[in-house]
């Protein structure tokens, strides 16, 4: 799939070496046909790892993508050099008069915060409530997956007695959903979280459909609004190496943290991780831009409602 990225994007050169057809603006330009705008609002602290891994699967469609990256005015990277975020970053103000054929949500390192404690509760869930008017559908990830839920229907979070971590299999609930097309019956995704929502107090929502779940990561998907919404508990863009990181992080930093399950070869930290979860990540971005977005969305992008 060609995608139309701003020009001198890091992740150009990286998936350009892994023979993902990119483009930039200047080329996308010459080209008549009308791509699917996709906005990503990214709260991840290291956020070109991020741009890279959700670009990487936004690439495998026939489909011509044109993504702007959004950031909050109420909180400030210190993860990211400022140069990379006034070169590729917009506010919500600035694109707020804006539709958008998808958009995707990110999670954040603030699951331990009560969601009022959180510094940009108030900016976050006027984007929240933005999107449902300006944007066909949108993937809400970790994090963002909870607040939105909570936001929207009230479902709750709990904290865990003890992380979440590894890579884990999963189940499929409704098959005859299109964003499973090409699934098979189970699928691994990475987790990487303190906290909780609960079969329990979704199902008791008649607008929202567990999709997916797992006997050891719990609810993985959910979706409402008729696939308007996604919420994701995992992390199914991660990196091959993106959990090997985060734990050689946190033992540095003389934390107490468990090596990730499931993960490792052989179950030793010494060797590289098996990899068992990318095809299907890359099927279930494919399915969502196709069956959720590009067939559902108008051709003229004022319309979305």
């Amino acid at each position: 799939m060609p995608l139309n990225l701003p020009d001198k994007l890091p992740a150009i050169d990286l998936l350009k070496s892994e023979s993902i057809f990119v483009m930039d603006s200047g080329r996308a330009s010459s080209q008549d046909i009308r791509p699917l705008k996709i906005v990503i609002l990214n709260l991840m602290p290291l956020k070109i790892t991020t741009e890279t891994d959700l670009v990487r699967l936004l690439s495998n469609t026939p489909l011509q993508l044109e993504v702007e990256f959004m950031k909050l005015k109420s909180h400030t990277s210190k993860n990211t050099p400022i140069e990379h975020m006034k070169a590729f970053y917009k506010s919500f103000h600035a694109l707020k008069h804006m539709k958008f054929d998808g958009m995707i949500v990110t999670g954040a390192p603030v699951e331990l915060l009560d969601y009022t404690d959180v510094t940009y509760w108030d900016e976050i869930t006027q984007i929240f409530d933005w999107a449902r008017t300006h944007v066909t559908s949108t993937l809400y990830i970790c994090w963002a997956a909870q607040a939105a839920l909570y936001h929207f229907y009230k479902i709750p979070k709990y904290t865990l007695d003890r992380k979440i971590f590894g890579v884990f299999e999963h189940n499929i609930l409704k098959p005859s959903e299109q964003i499973f097309r090409g699934f098979d019956e189970t699928f691994f995704v990475p987790h990487s979280r303190h906290t909780e929502v609960r079969a329990s107090d979704i199902g008791a929502n008649p607008e929202l459909t567990i999709l997916s779940d797992s006997a050891d990561s719990g609810i993985y998907m959910v979706m409402s609004r008729s696939g308007r919404e996604f919420y994701l508990t995992g992390h199914s863009e991660y990196s091959p190496l993106t959990l090997d990181i985060e734990y050689k992080r946190d033992l540095k930093k003389g934390m107490d943290i468990k090596k990730p399950l499931n993960y490792y070869r052989n179950d030793d930290p010494s060797q590289s991780p098996v990899v068992n979860w990318r095809a299907h990540a890359h099927l279930l971005f494919s399915n969502w831009l196709n069956y959720y977005v590009y067939q559902e969305t108008p051709f003229d992008i004022n319309q979305i409602r």
